[in-house]
């Protein structure tokens, strides 16, 4: 298997008939995103929500998504951009940026939820763990267009990038860290822990009880921890990209001397701790006044 990974380079186009060209980025990001609508469709019925409810919200989260992906990522290497204005289009070149995305659709989600009057929180809850699935199968798109790979590396695992995709001080280096495979397996494993804690709540807050009058069917409580899942979400991908940005080697602004999408993840795991506390410090307050 190894000997493969030391041989093989991808063919970015998956398919092409005539002048039609399907790309593997673009077929890998949508059969994430159908695999991801999958799972929010089944846990969304768990939840009581409907399915129209849930295909509108998703239509919304699909345009607004990419576009916040897009923009997100040009305003990062606008320095290319700014003299490449036709390839901002280019989507199918790569150059999605998922902070982008996780902005947009967290707006997204909240207007959604107050207008169809149902907890933004929940309804993020069940976003995440969508998106986390769609990414675990996305980032293979990185592998078919040779991008996003990390330094060089005499590990087993490690995988030739063509010398028109290497930085020119790697030339001479045969195989690099697949970042891309990393990132996909720890979507994965945040994808499973994810639905795992869904399915607990459903299984806690939809459980029946016995009463000496019988088989009495307890109302459910959905309205506790919502966010919950969302912020351990968030923190759990931003640990891991922090860790994986220490490897790639595309291109990236620096602050602070850390790589912008570190920085942004270490402000965005510190922002969730931030309402994790205020959480936590309200439902003391709550317990104190109903105790009282």
């Amino acid at each position: 298997m190894f000997n493969f990974l030391h041989t093989f380079y991808p063919n970015p186009i998956l398919l092409q008939i005539g002048w039609l060209k399907i790309h593997w980025y673009g077929f890998l990001i949508a059969l994430g995103a159908l695999l991801g609508l999958l799972v929010f469709l089944h846990l969304a019925k768990q939840y009581g929500l409907k399915k129209e409810q849930v295909y509108d919200l998703t239509f919304y989260l699909v345009i607004f998504g990419l576009i916040g992906d897009r923009l997100y990522y040009v305003i990062y290497a606008w320095p290319y951009y700014s003299q490449n204005w036709l390839d901002i289009f280019k989507i199918w070149q790569g150059g999605l940026a998922i902070h982008g995305a996780m902005i947009s659709g967290l707006i997204v989600v909240y207007i959604f939820g107050k207008k169809q009057k149902i907890n933004p929180w929940l309804l993020a809850d069940l976003v995440v763990i969508a998106l986390a699935l769609a990414m675990a199968i996305g980032r293979w798109g990185n592998y078919f267009n040779m991008e996003l790979f990390g330094r060089p590396t005499d590990l087993a695992w490690g995988i030739p990038i063509a010398p028109e995709n290497r930085p020119a001080e790697f030339l001479t280096q045969n195989y690099f860290h697949p970042t891309f495979l990393y990132e996909s397996i720890w979507n994965f494993i945040i994808f499973i822990s994810l639905f795992v804690w869904h399915q607990i709540r459903l299984a806690k807050n939809i459980s029946q009880r016995l009463t000496s009058l019988g088989l009495e069917i307890k109302k459910p409580d959905l309205n506790r921890g919502f966010g919950n899942i969302t912020l351990v979400y968030l923190i759990l991908y931003s640990l891991g990209r922090v860790g994986t940005e220490f490897l790639r080697l595309d291109y990236s602004p620096y602050f602070l001397g850390l790589r912008w999408a570190q920085f942004t993840s270490l402000l965005i795991i510190f922002g969730c701790i931030c309402v994790i506390v205020y959480k936590i410090v309200l439902k003391i307050k709550s317990g104190s006044k109903a105790a009282g």
